[in-house]
Parts: C-alpha cells; sequence; structure tokens
C-alpha cells in the first residue's frame, strides 16, 4: 500500500510500532539511531538469553520491515545529514520529549520549509498543547491520567495498569499511525504536509469505550468493580461478572440482553440443564425479557453462583468448544501457550516465519494485521542490526565517499 514511499523513524522504544505498521503497509521505513545503537536494543527477553543489542527480541518484534542507519542529531554535521534525508522523505516520526526537535532545530515549523509535504508525526505523554504540554510522562503517568487505572483492579485494592508498558509503543504509537494515515490521505487531495500531534493520555482515554459515553448521557461516574462489568440505570449501579474461574484457568462470558444474548443465555442454561446442574431457579428465567441494566446485584449474583458451578467443573478448552458448538458468547482467558496452540490461528496461517542469518535460524512472528487481496501485506525483513544499511543510504544515495564515512564514524557523527 505504501510502496515507494519513505519514513525516517525517531522514536524510541515508546514509537516502534507506528514505524512498524507503516514498514507492514510497504513503506521504506529507516530507523535513525545514535552511533552504538538506539537504547531500545537492550531491551530483554534476548536470543539464546545473551544480552547483546543484535540480539533483543524487543527490538526484534517492533522493529520489524525497518531498514537502519546510525546518526548523531546532536551533532550539526550529523543535522546537515539529516536535512537532506528530509527531502526525500514522505514521513518523520519521532517521541522525544515536547520542545526537544525544536532545540535541534528540526521541529515541523523547521522541516517543512526544507519539504512542504512532510507529514510529521509526534508521539508525546501529553501532546504539544493544552495545560500538560511541556509534562514528563511514564507508562504508568499516561495509564493512570487516561483514565484506565481508574477502572483496572479489585475495588477494595489500589488500581492497576496492564502489567506490560502499552500506553506509549502499543496504544499511542498505533494511534499515530492511524492519525500519519488520515494526513495522508489529506496530502494525497491537497499536496500539503501536516503535524500529527499525538498523545498518550488521550490514546488511553479513547479505548474506554463506554465510560465515555456513560458520563455523557447519563452523568454517571464508572468505577472499578474487578473482574466484572459495571452498569447503571437511573439510580441503581449493579456489576455483572465477565471473568470465571473454570477448572484449569478462566473463561470470559456475560448474560447479555437482546435478541442474541437471550439464544446465548438460553443455550447456555441447556447445556447446565443437559448435565444435571440446573435448578428451577436457572430454568424459570425469561431470556427474551432480560435487561441486565433493570435486574438487582441480588439476581445477578443468584445467576452467576450456579453458572460458576458448571464452570468450574469443565477446563477452558471444553467450555471453549462447548460454546462454539451451542451458539454460545464464551471465550477462553488464553495464557501464551494456548495462543501458540491455537488451531484457529493455524489454520488462518496467522503465523510468519522470518529469516535471521545472523542468527543462523528463522524465528516465528505473528502474522500481517490485515488481509488485503491487491496489495497483500508480507512480512519478510527481519528487525536491522546496528548500522547496517549506512553505506546503502550514505554511500549510494547521498554520494558520501567511502573514506568520507569513515572519516565522519571516527567524528561520532554516524
Amino acid at each position: 500500500m505504501l510502496s515507494g514511499y519513505r519514513a525516517l523513524d525517531l522514536t524510541t522504544s515508546r514509537g516502534y510500532v507506528c514505524g512498524r505498521i507503516l514498514a507492514d503497509l510497504g513503506a521504506d521505513v529507516i530507523k535513525i539511531e545514535p552511533p552504538g545503537g538506539d537504547s531500545g536494543r537492550m531491551k530483554a527477553p534476548f536470543y539464546g538469553g545473551k544480552a547483546h543489542p543484535d540480539r533483543s527480541i524487543f527490538w526484534f518484534a517492533y522493529n520489524l520491515g525497518k531498514r537502519a542507519i546510525t546518526l548523531n542529531l546532536k551533532d550539526l554535521e550529523g543535522r546537515e545529514i539529516f536535512k537532506k534525508l528530509i527531502q526525500k522523505a514522505d514521513f518523520i516520526i519521532e517521541s522525544f520529549p515536547t520542545g526537544y526537535m525544536e532545540t535541534l532545530g528540526l521541529d515541523y515549523d523547521a522541516v517543512q520549509k526544507i519539504n512542504s509535504r512532510i507529514i510529521y508525526t509526534s508521539i508525546s505523554p501529553f501532546g504539544h498543547g493544552g495545560p500538560y504540554g511541556n509534562f514528563r510522562g511514564t507508562d504508568i503517568v499516561a495509564m493512570a491520567m487516561g483514565g484506565f487505572m481508574h477502572l483496572t483492579g479489585d475495588p477494595d485494592r489500589p488500581p492497576l495498569r496492564v502489567s506490560f508498558p502499552v500506553a506509549f509503543n502499543m496504544l499511542a504509537s498505533t494511534q499515530a499511525a492511524l492519525g500519519t494515515m488520515i494526513a495522508f490521505h489529506h496530502r494525497q487531495r491537497t499536496g500539503a504536509g501536516q503535524h500529527v500531534d499525538t498523545s498518550a493520555q488521550a490514546s488511553v482515554a479513547a479505548t474506554l469505550g463506554f465510560v465515555l459515553p456513560l458520563w455523557e448521557l447519563n452523568k454517571v461516574l464508572a468505577r472499578r468493580v474487578g473482574s466484572a462489568w459495571f452498569r447503571s440505570s437511573g439510580d441503581t449501579a449493579t456489576q455483572q461478572r465477565v471473568i470465571w474461574l473454570c477448572r484449569d484457568g478462566a473463561v470470559a462470558f456475560m448474560a447479555m440482553g437482546g435478541m442474541s444474548g437471550a439464544q446465548s443465555n438460553r443455550a447456555l442454561v441447556k447445556w447446565i440443564d443437559d448435565e444435571q446442574m440446573a435448578d428451577d431457579f436457572l430454568r424459570s428465567i425469561d431470556w427474551d425479557k432480560f435487561d441486565p441494566r433493570n435486574v438487582t446485584q441480588e439476581f445477578h449474583q443468584k445467576v452467576e453462583e450456579r453458572i460458576g458451578r458448571f464452570f468450574m467443573k469443565h477446563s477452558k478448552k471444553e467450555l471453549h468448544e462447548g460454546a462454539h458448538r451451542r451458539g454460545i458468547h464464551l471465550q477462553m482467558v488464553s495464557t501464551f501457550k494456548d495462543i501458540m496452540e491455537s488451531e484457529q490461528l493455524e489454520a488462518r496461517h496467522f503465523w510468519v516465519d522470518v529469516s535471521h542469518p545472523e542468527l543462523k535460524t528463522t524465528l516465528k512472528y505473528p502474522g500481517p494485521f490485515i488481509k488485503a487481496s491487491e496489495t497483500p501485506v508480507t512480512l519478510e525483513r527481519r528487525a536491522p542490526l546496528i548500522g547496517e544499511h549506512n553505506k546503502d543510504i550514505y554511500h549510494d544515495e547521498l554520494g558520501i565517499s567511502t573514506t568520507e564515512l569513515e572519516n565522519l564514524a571516527k567524528r561520532g557523527v554516524i
């Protein structure tokens, strides 16, 4: 889809995924690292357990499909070389603290004077404007300020974030890629570039689903209810279980209203009854009239006690496969092992083997995030080694001699 277009990727580990998405779509993404390599190369785990900047599995995952050069942007000569690269680029992605690129003379206002068609994407904790624009923020700050932690965890314990950092390199980076594509569409129509300003806080808030409409429409603040679903109707607030323990793990299920919910709920009760575990209360519920917003917390608890006992009699695989056959809205809570052994993912050819000749092996990666018939996404180029494409870019494209490249390396420019 983006074949023939080039992105200059200046991101730290807070923004790798944005460039990764552009690379997946076919753009020539040039990862620009300081001499010696990006600090993200030393993030564990490492292939073979050996700490090395060219063996980080974290680096492998999020820089797949990119090329890489080394360049010192703190050096005046390095910045002049970067300006030459800007002339042929379509996208620039950066995730430095707000104002840092301006101190280098490489902010959007400066860059668009070199290339008016450039799409310049920034990823920061709170965006470049507003009351928090100059504030710093870590992953846990973004998760808290974005509202996620207010909703996550048990109500009688402290708030939680997702254990793996997702605010920047997952949520904000994905939003940044989306904004970049919108700006690209605009450029195709007008010829003009834009500054895409991405806030990690806003990106987190965008994941909260029902929470913002709940306030806007009902003036009700959602709250932390653990592994349940918060519901509010008028002056009544209830919670409904979503995550259920079973014999060997957990499954996700929620009794819903409406036609689809009624069919699913009836099928589950019949299954429970077939195994002689349903009582008169469970059999007597009229699921066609069931509305989870208009029942009491006591009713939810009575239903959940009975369903919970049934789930504990079965493994998550038994529940998942049985639910699939019966049309019940239930899913396994999968471990990494479950995902790797998933028959569905295997049947869809989801996993892709990518060659790592430097390691003399191939590694298995999750496949393309979309399947397109006319412009298929292919994952073939492994993440780059430090400075792997210096010669291709500096010598073959910019015409810098081999001798001068050696001198630039000695001076710490590349």
